[in-house]
């Protein structure tokens, strides 16, 4: 009985673990090969959004 409730952990931890990395993986592969020029387009466009605004919150130094 304790070596199919082993096994069954391990398959468990295996296809979870495979399942959440390829995700991941995917994501990773898809900016590199899909995203050109536009890698940054979203963060450009965030900063000029932002662009005059003031700092609130934090503590002064």
């Amino acid at each position: 009985m304790f070596e199919y409730a082993f096994d069954f952990l391990l398959v468990a931890v295996l296809v979870i673990g495979i399942t959440a990395l390829m995700g991941v993986i995917t994501n990773g592969i898809g900016e590199t090969i899909f995203s050109g020029k536009k890698k940054n387009e979203n963060v450009e466009h965030t900063l000029k959004t932002q662009a005059g605004w003031r700092k609130v919150g934090g503590r002064r130094s």
